[in-house]
């Protein structure tokens, strides 16, 4: 296999060496083999991008909404060009099959950049409250730190509205999936946004990612990871006292009530939990099901999981396979019982990081499978006899992220649907909405992405008293 090297660090509008000697290599989870290596960055070098950010940002603040709309325009439409390229990338980097990095991982960012464009032609920037004049500016310079699951769809979910916002912008990539940002940033580059506006340092976490939570010049970090690593950067952000926006892990519930479309809520629900493989931190990984409804709707899950078994790509990297392998275990020690799936690759593959997708029954809310975030195509069935059970079981949980409910009727659903403690819930199978606003509560992080609520992450208030 050619390996792609990307030798060079993206700081105030130039290609540049990093200060560091070393090259992290990128492996292809189908293939096992290392297809890719970028620049170990130092910190070093991101004293440079922020540097570079910090004397780009009051010019880019004060270049006017539209015109700012504009260039983003440009790269929405530059990204739709090179669709293709960009897929290439996602697929070599986290074995994505190749329709869902088409039509997911890159034709969702499409439509994100799309919101923004809107979006900072139409926001109000200003209002009039009694005798105040109330504005909103940008932040300033932000940190953007971004997780290998959704490698361009979390980029652009943070330098769409900093950008819109009039922020400046140095994005770390994970370095488990760092070549969508080379090609997104090539891109960035051909639309003309100028010099030190957005900036790339690749690196480690501990390295890169820590030196931008704690850099003084940084007003704002904006991260989406675990949330372990989470609360690290919200403690290294803590001395300087600037903005955090933190969008973590999830342990979401799917609850089907009594006389809502079994079939219909079962097959989605296993579907959308094994989107990207299960690697998705809003997946539905808990369903809750009536007593009476129960063993039937082991069957369809059993059936769905087993048609997918081909459809799936390979988890990330080795050790996310071993992690998911080891919960896998876990559930099976823990009483769990398997309906579908189990330990071990699909039968007749060798190569790859690839799951069998998996269905355990007979979970009980305190096992480990039912409680810690697994990122893999586990799915755990719950059963519960009251709809106040089904509620105590969905909100037992550290996590907020998001869920979903199913109900006879769209008034039932919603009702419940208030109940729950988290930032989204899918109702009878609504839609992904992306101008909706997308984060968590509890240990699912804090603030919002996505719409105007994403905008506003992004902007400062100022009270003018007239």
């Amino acid at each position: 296999m050619a390996v792609t090297a990307y030798e060079s660090l993206y700081i105030d509008g130039a290609w540049t060496p990093s200060s560091g000697t070393a090259a992290i290599e990128v492996v292809d989870p189908a293939t096992e083999q290392v297809h890719a290596t970028v620049p170990d960055g130092t910190a070093e070098d991101v004293d440079r991008a922020v540097a570079a950010a910090r004397r780009a940002f009051p010019g880019w603040a004060a270049t006017p909404p539209a015109e700012r709309a504009a260039h983003l325009a440009k790269v929405r439409d530059l990204l739709t060009e090179r669709l293709g390229e960009m897929a290439e990338a996602i697929v070599r980097d986290i074995g994505a099959p190749a329709p869902i990095a088409q039509r997911v991982h890159v034709g969702l960012p499409i439509g994100v950049l799309g919101t923004y464009v809107a979006l900072a032609e139409e926001f109000a920037w200003e209002e009039q409250i009694g005798t105040s004049l109330v504005v909103r500016e940008p932040v300033g310079v932000v940190g953007a730190i971004t997780p290998w699951n959704y490698p361009l769809h979390q980029i652009t979910n943070k330098i769409g509205p900093a950008l819109a916002a009039g922020c400046t912008v140095v994005l770390k990539p994970s370095e488990v999936a760092p070549s969508a940002a080379y090609v997104f940033f090539r891109i960035l580059h051909d639309a003309g946004i100028p010099a030190g506006v957005v900036n790339l340092v690749s690196g480690t976490g501990p390295v890169v990612g820590e030196a931008i939570a704690a850099h003084p010049d940084v007003d704002m970090v904006s991260f989406t990871g675990s949330t372990r690593a989470g609360t690290r950067v919200a403690a290294l952000a803590a001395p300087t006292v600037k903005r955090v926006a933190l969008e973590l892990g999830g342990k979401s519930a799917n609850v089907i009530l009594p006389g809502a479309d079994l079939e219909k809520a079962v097959r989605s629900g296993v579907t959308g939990a094994y989107l990207n493989s299960g690697q998705t931190c809003s997946a539905l990984t808990r369903m809750l099901v009536h007593r009476d409804e129960y063993d039937r709707a082991l069957e369809l899950a059993a059936e769905t999981a087993a048609a997918m078994t081909d459809k799936l790509g390979p988890l990330v990297s080795a050790v996310q396979f071993d992690r998911v392998q080891g919960y896998i275990t876990k559930g099976i020690d823990e009483g769990a019982r398997v309906v579908a799936g189990g330990p071990g690759r699909p039968d007749g593959v060798e190569t790859g990081y690839y799951v069998q997708p998996t269905v355990f029954a007979d979970v009980t809310p305190e096992m480990t499978i039912a409680r810690e975030e697994i990122f893999g195509p586990v799915l755990s069935v719950l059963p519960y006899d009251t709809a106040e059970e089904a509620e105590r079981i969905a909100n037992d949980t550290p996590y907020g992220l998001s869920g979903a409910v199913w109900a006879p009727t769209q008034e039932e659903a919603v009702a419940f649907a208030r109940k729950l403690r988290t930032g989204q819930v899918e109702v009878n199978g609504g839609a992904f909405n992306p101008l909706a606003p997308f984060g968590g509560y509890k240990q699912s992080g804090n603030g919002r992405e996505l719409g105007r609520f994403g905008l506003e992450e992004y902007l400062e208030v100022k009270s003018l008293q007239l």
